[in-house]
């Protein structure tokens, strides 16, 4: 996370210099006027050359939104939608006699399974009918297999 805010603020702050260089204000000394009439009276280089920057840019202007649209993808929504898919396909996966843990910490044993109504068996003759997407996998060791926030 810190590592995508560091590169977020270098390309911000390269797009800000870029954009505060096409621009070229009037001198100090020239009036409004004054800057009308040289630019319709004369048509050298040294008057055309700041109006071409000014209109200039094309694909280039996004080239640092396009970026920062690309490294948003791949370090925050692709990891994500990976996560939410392992989670989908392990909690369509789960059957009887399984051990899960439920988002309120609740460890048990799988005993009936009716859509996405599931029944846990939490004691002996203590059973609590659990919704399906608050359910967890537990390993072998204790350890939770899904992957948590």
């Amino acid at each position: 996370m810190k590592k995508m805010l560091i590169i977020l603020v270098i390309l911000s702050g390269l797009t800000f210099a870029q954009s505060e260089s096409r621009l070229d204000p009037a001198p100090a000394g020239q009036g409004i006027q004054e800057v009308i009439t040289t630019e319709t009276a004369t048509t050298s280089e040294e008057t055309l050359a700041p109006a071409a920057c000014l209109g200039g840019g094309g694909i280039m202007s996004f080239l640092p939104m396009i970026a920062i649209i690309g490294i948003f993808y791949f370090l925050m929504i692709r990891p994500q939608q990976k996560q939410s898919k392992m989670l989908r396909q392990m909690r369509e996966a789960f059957s009887m006699n399984d051990r899960v843990v439920t988002s309120g910490g609740i460890h048990g044993i799988i005993t009936n399974i009716k859509g996405d109504i599931v029944t846990v068996k939490i004691a002996d003759g203590v059973k609590i009918d659990v919704d399906r997407n608050s359910l967890q996998l537990q390993g072998a060791e204790g350890e939770s297999c899904a992957v948590t926030k």
